[in-house]
Parts: structure tokens; C-alpha cells; sequence
């Protein structure tokens, strides 16, 4: 159970709830019926948003494909670089952080795959890197719910809650990938033993409904980005946006003579016929798509607090958060791993699911103890998604693309069985815990989460790793070794202080800065002028991030994005 004071989980007030019974013992009949239709209305009103939400997750990848698509297709021409399996994990991240999709980065390393550039056993990194990288989008989605304290303090921990699970996977499986290859040879083993033939396309189930809005915004050629990683010159030059539709053949007879006329149309969408760059339209689209998005997630949160009220909210906590009986207490929480793998398959994205999740952990619906199987369930209907997809490929590349796509399957099911079936080993709940305090205090801290985390660690190991084993290792053991002697003597000062000696029995001989983070908030305080205490931490946050992602995009391609122009080879 859980104690009406653990800020984690939402406590619903006692006078509320009296009001609410009162007003129910004896309400007029007028006041009744206003009151059910003002509740009923808020229905229409919340799937609305719902719906705006995930179509702007959807251009919100497209962005990302667009001002560092191309960027992304020439890192994995650089074939070299995969034979370092460090490297390959930290491409995968970088990749998918930029194109902020797991699917296309792992259909690329399918591609690369199946046509022989890219062999499985450097593949199974880049696989690890790109779940790695996916889980950047919900924890973007939490800064949205800067505003208030407590909602920003459980829905970033459940945010990274996601991000905790996947390093720690990495942490224990490259490693062991590296020296046994126990991926790769448990995805061929599986692969020999089944009779494989190219099926039917995975079925589209969301995008049937969101595709209608976000095809009239923005449609990417997708092969574009494949070509590119594949070493095709022929479309160094050519857009992502798709200018034309699909041609067709018309047969027409002229003095008995059969002339075939190619028959194609222009795409029917926002910036069809736009001459700006990519890049230009993908900051565009990430401007308005993070905008709709931070609206649509405030206004979520405010409906959804409107109608969880009192014994509402009470109610629905207890149903979602509450065990079995015992001896079955154990089973509630593989039941909700089924639910968020059943239900990232049908939406068919881990994004979209635990980014939908993610406002309900914050306004304390779902308590992060559920919310850890539900993810982890998440990661796994995501790859039974991609499963399918690499069925329906076609023959000379059904094997190659089945193995990749058992190797994402496998890596986050060996992951599970680490990390969750044992309560002692559930480390990333208690990490995303810590995270979450600390982010609630300092607000700032979320922003350098996401830089550490998805950009300057992942770019200075990649670094590290090419200088050679040796450099990385000089570099790489000090550190490891200084990070698990102070985790170790933090568990020791909390659980068994007597064991050390005095002087290690607290930090204080430290200078402030090495044991807090409060001069750094000083600093970041007067710097800007106390925005974090306003109630526009959300946007500020959200300012922030865009332009960063900005400039990051502008120093990658070396051009300022509105006054370049961009030669494009259209075919008619």
C-alpha cells in the first residue's frame, strides 16, 4: 500500500471528496443533469487532444528526418566505424536521437544488412543504441510538466524510467555481445529453425487514423535516408520531402502502336511545392510540432484533473496500481508488461505509448511502480512490430532483415529477466527516483540530462572508442572505478556508515560543488534571471531545447538553414 503522504502517487483531498458526497446525497435535478453533460463533453474534448498529440509526435519525427536525415544516412556510410562495437552503440543513439524514430534507423541497419555492407554482429550495437535512443521522446514530453513540482518530479521519473532500464541493459549485454555473441547466435539459431517467406506488410493500425492530418502537413521519402547509407550518389542532392506521387503506367493506343505514358501527380501536402531546404523545413516543422505538443500535453493534464477527482481518482488508482491477492500479488505487475506490449502494438511505436503515459504519471494516476512494466512491456511490442515489418521484406533480404529485428527482440527480453522479475534488481525505478528529486529541485537539471545523456557522453566515447582501445581504456577505467567507489561508499554511508572509516562517513571534507548541485543552481539562477521559478518553466525549457537542437543541426551541416537552397532532382 501506499501512505497518503508519498508525494509519488496522487493523494485525493478529503474535503473534496466530502463536497462531492455531499453534492450527491441530495443534488438538484438541474444541477445534476449540467454536471453529466459538462463531464460527458470533456470526453470528445480529451480524445481531441489525444489525437493532436500523437499526430504531433508523428511531425515531430518527420522533423528530426528532415534536418539530420541526410546527416544520419552519411554516418552509416562510414562502414569502418562498425567494426568497434562501443562506436556502433553510440551511432545507433546519436542516429535515433536525431531522427528521433527506432524504426527507420533499425529499417536502415536492415538495409545495410541484407545488402551485405553491414555484417549482424556490428549491427546488434547500433540495435542497442537505437533503444536507447528512442526513449529521448518521452523524457522531452515530461519537461512539459515543469510547471508544477510534484507533477514534473513523478512524470520525469517515470520518463527516464525508460532511459534507466536501457543503459543498464547496455551496460551488462555489449559486453557479453561483445564476448560471446550471444545475440547473434541465439537470433540464428531461431532463424535456421524456421521455415521463412515473405509475408504481408505489417498492418497499420493508429497511423490509419493520424495519417489522413499528418499527410496533409508533411510526407518523407523514406528511401532517401536508406540510399544515402547505402552509398547511392544518385540522391546526394535529392529532397526528403516527396514532391511527386507514386507514377503509374497508362497503356494508350496510337495508329496500332502501344505507347506506355508515365502518369504521376504532385504530393498533397503543406510544403509541396516549397523551395526551402530540408533543413529549413524540418526546424520549421520541429518549432510548431514541440509547440502543439506542449499545448496539447497542458490541456491534457488539465482535463484529466478535471475529471479525476476524488473517488474518481481514487478509484481509477486503486484499479491501475493496486496487487493481487496473495499468493498472486506477483502476477499484476507481467499483466500490465502485457498490456504495454498489447498496446504499443497497436499503435505500433514504444514512443507514442509511453509518451501518452507519461502526463497520467504525472498527475499521479499511474504510480511508477506500474508504470516500469508497462514500458518494459512497451519495448517489447515494439519489437514484435518490427518483427513483422522484417517478415514482409522480400526473400533475398527476409533472413538478414529477421535476424536483425529477433536481435532488438531478444536484447530487451534478456533485459527484462535482468532487471525485473527479482524486486532487489529493479534498480531503475530507484534511479528514476533519484532523478526525478533531483530535476524537481533544480529544474535546470532535466536539460542537462538530455545533453549528457543523448549528446555530449554518447559523442565523447565515441570519440574515446576511435582513438583506440588503448586510450579508451586509460581514460574509460579511471573513471568506472572512481563511479563505483562513490556508489559504493553512498550505499555504505546510508546502510552501514560504522563500516568505513570516519573521514568517509560523509562527504563534508568535500568543497560544496563536488556534493551539490546548489551552486550550480545559484549560477543558472541569476543567469537567467530566475525563470525557474516563474510558472513558464515549461516554455522556457521547450525554448531551450529548440534552440539547442538548432544549433546542433546548423553546426552539423555547416549552413544557416533559411538562406541556403537546395537543388533537388525531381523525377518525373
Amino acid at each position: 500500500g501506499t501512505s497518503i503522504g508519498d508525494s509519488w502517487v496522487l493523494t485525493p483531498v478529503l474535503p473534496e471528496v466530502e463536497c462531492i458526497d455531499i453534492i450527491m446525497e441530495n443534488p438538484s435535478r438541474t444541477k445534476r443533469v449540467s454536471t453529466i453533460v459538462f463531464t460527458l463533453g470533456k470526453i470528445p474534448l480529451l480524445l481531441l487532444l489525444l489525437y493532436l498529440f500523437v499526430c504531433s509526435l508523428d511531425i515531430l519525427s518527420s522533423a528530426f528526418q528532415l534536418a539530420g536525415g541526410k546527416v544520419t544516412g552519411d554516418i552509416f556510410q562510414e562502414n569502418a566505424v562498425f567494426s568497434n562495437p562501443v562506436a556502433g552503440l553510440v551511432v545507433g543513439i546519436l542516429v535515433t536521437v536525431l531522427v528521433q524514430s527506432s524504426s527507420t534507423s533499425t529499417s536502415i541497419v536492415v538495409s545495410l544488412v541484407s545488402s551485405g555492407l553491414l555484417e549482424v554482429q556490428s549491427a546488434i550495437p547500433i540495435i542497442m543504441g537505437s533503444n536507447i535512443g528512442t526513449s529521448v521522446t518521452n523524457t522531452v514530453v515530461a519537461l512539459m510538466q515543469a510547471g508544477e513540482r510534484e507533477e514534473f518530479k513523478r512524470a520525469f521519473a517515470g520518463a527516464t524510467v525508460h532511459d534507466c532500464f536501457n543503459w543498464l541493459s547496455v551496460l551488462v549485454l555489449l559486453p557479453l555481445e561483445a564476448a560471446s555473441g550471444l545475440l547473434r547466435r541465439l537470433s540464428q539459431a531461431v532463424v535456421d529453425t524456421l521455415q521463412l517467406s515473405s509475408g504481408e506488410e505489417a498492418p497499420e493500425l493508429l497511423k490509419v487514423i493520424t495519417k489522413p492530418l499528418t499527410a496533409l502537413i508533411i510526407q518523407l521519402d523514406q528511401s532517401v535516408i536508406t540510399a544515402i547509407a547505402t552509398g547511392d550518389q544518385t540522391v546526394s542532392n535529392q529532397s526528403l520531402v516527396r514532391r511527386w506521387c507514386p507514377a503509374t503506367e497508362l497503356p494508350l493506343k496510337v495508329h496500332n502502336q502501344l505507347i506506355m505514358l508515365l502518369l504521376s501527380c504532385t504530393g498533397g501536402h503543406l510544403f509541396v511545392n516549397c523551395s526551402l531546404s530540408d533543413l529549413a523545413i524540418g526546424l520549421i516543422l520541429l518549432a510548431c510540432s514541440l509547440l502543439v505538443l506542449c499545448s496539447c500535453l497542458i490541456l491534457l493534464v488539465k482535463v484529466l484533473n478535471s475529471l479525476l477527482k476524488g473517488q474518481v481518482a481514487s478509484a481509477i488508482n486503486k484499479v491501475i496500481n493496486t496487487d493481487f491477492p496473495h499468493p498472486f500479488t506477483w502476477l499484476a505487475g507481467y499483466l500490465a508488461l502485457l498490456v504495454g506490449a498489447g498496446m504499443t502494438f497497436l499503435v505500433q511505436s514504444s514512443s507514442v505509448f509511453t509518451s501518452s503515459i507519461t502526463p497520467l504519471i504525472g498527475i499521479g494516476v499511474i504510480s511508477i511502480e506500474r508504470a516500469y512494466p508497462l514500458t518494459l512491456g512497451s519495448n517489447l511490442g515494439t519489437t514484435t512490430t518490427a518483427t513483422l515489418a522484417a517478415l514482409a521484406s522480400p526473400g533475398d533480404k527476409l533472413a538478414a532483415a529477421t535476424q536483425v529485428a529477433l536481435c532488438h527482440f531478444f536484447f530487451n527480453l534478456v533485459g527484462i529477466l535482468l532487471w525485473y522479475p527479482i524486486p532487489a534488481t529493479r534498480l531503475p525505478i530507484r534511479m528514476a527516483r533519484a532523478l526525478g528529486s533531483h530535476t524537481a529541485r533544480y529544474r535546470w537539471f532535466a536539460v542537462l540530462y538530455l545533453l549528457l545523456c543523448f549528446l555530449l557522453l554518447p559523442s565523447l566515447v565515441f570519440a574515446l572508442s576511435m582513438a583506440g582501445w588503448k586510450v579508451m581504456a586509460g581514460i574509460g577505467a579511471p573513471v568506472i572505478a572512481a563511479i563505483v567507489f562513490v556508489v559504493t561508499v553512498n550505499l555504505l554511508q546510508e546502510h552501514k556508515p560504522h563500516c568505513l572509516p570516519r573521514s568517509l562517513q560523509s562527504w563534508d571534507f568535500l568543497p560544496a560543488w563536488m556534493t551539490s548541485l546548489q551552486p550550480l543552481d545559484d549560477v543558472i539562477t541569476k543567469m537567467t534571471l530566475s525563470c525557474r521559478h516563474q510558472r513558464g518553466d515549461c516554455f522556457f525549457l521547450l525554448f531551450f531545447f529548440t534552440i539547442l537542437c538548432s544549433f546542433i543541426f546548423y553546426q552539423m551541416t555547416g549552413r544557416f538553414p533559411f538562406f541556403s537552397r537546395q537543388k533537388y532532382s525531381e523525377n518525373t
